[in-house]
């Protein structure tokens, strides 16, 4: 089964909306200390879907915060609004966003597809597997979990760098492998 095949791709007057939404979310974020609250009637079917978003900020270039689910639990137009306002006050990572940094900001979403896990017989054979700049990750270990999305591969373009990085991000040694590792891959429709 292919994946990214699930849902019509979004389109450009979608995808328009999306953006907005996640800007008026930030902005409402500024404003009220909370997400945008979002009115499910007034929205598309194909937007109320139960989807997994990602939204990643970026200011000049460099990386201001990203949040997002792996596993599809509200409406996408939800989704979208909860993780831009996460991302920018919320990421771990970084101070929560100011008012004079709003109008810097670049936004770039992700739409992932259904997640599929990955069947492999050692390190070697889930590395042939693996396709740069189509698939992002999850790797779970135990209690152990972390994800990079296809975007990473434009920072890491080898397969090794990309996993053994993801392993570092999910709290285990590059080197590590156990039998009990699960990954499971997903496409997106970023814009």
């Amino acid at each position: 089964m292919a994946l990214g095949h699930f849902y019509k791709m979004m389109t450009a007057d979608e995808q328009q909306l999306l953006h907005r939404i996640a800007q008026q979310s930030i902005l409402n974020g500024l404003q009220h200390s909370q997400a945008l609250a979002i009115k499910l009637d007034d929205y598309a079917e194909s937007l109320r879907e139960q989807r997994a978003t990602f939204v990643t900020l970026h200011i000049a270039q460099e990386l201001r915060g990203c949040i997002g689910t792996l596993i599809p639990h509200r409406p996408l137009v939800e989704d979208i609004a909860h993780n831009a306002y996460a991302a920018a006050f919320s990421d771990p990572r970084f101070a929560p966003l100011q008012a004079q940094e709003f109008e810097l900001l670049d936004y770039h979403l992700s739409i992932l597809s259904p997640t599929s896990p990955m069947s492999f017989s050692s390190e070697e054979d889930l590395l042939r597997q693996i396709r740069p700049g189509i698939d992002g990750l999850i790797l779970k270990e135990k209690h152990q979990q972390g994800t990079f999305l296809p975007s990473v591969w434009e920072q890491l373009p080898q397969k090794e760098a990309f996993w053994q990085q993801l392993k570092l991000k999910a709290g285990l040694a590059t080197n590590y492998w156990s039998d009990s590792l699960q990954v499971s891959r997903y496409s997106v429709e970023s814009f």
